[in-house]
């Protein structure tokens, strides 16, 4: 993607995200009460913090910050396909805002993904 333009390296990443997010559980998946079942929110832990993955792609990814944890998703525990185990993740900060609210995570700083303070 070293050749993308901006605007796909940023909505990019936001879209794999919310994909991600909604392939953690089944689709359609319904509880024996007729409610629809829970899939996994993208969330990671950092320095004590949880964040939540935004769909927001206006952001500078600034320095590395460290590791951040993803959480094991396990939504439907009786279902064929398992647990998704937790995982590890780069976290960069985000330019102008605080860690403490907002970071962005990915394999690189042009594939991060803003995450805000939950």
């Amino acid at each position: 993607m070293t050749g993308a333009p901006l605007t796909v390296r940023r909505v990019l990443p936001a879209v794999l995200l919310v994909l991600a997010a909604a392939g953690c559980g089944e689709g359609g998946a319904t509880e024996p009460d007729g409610t629809a079942a829970a899939s996994c929110a993208y969330l990671v832990t950092y320095a004590d913090r949880t964040y939540l993955g935004t769909a927001d792609t206006d952001f500078t990814v600034g320095k590395k910050l460290g590791t951040a944890t993803v959480p094991e998703c396990d939504d439907t525990p009786d279902g064929p396909e398992g647990a998704v185990p937790e995982g590890r993740i780069t976290a960069y900060a985000v330019e102008g805002t605080d860690p403490a609210v907002a970071i962005a995570v990915g394999d690189t700083p042009a594939e991060a993904t803003l995450m805000k303070v939950r």
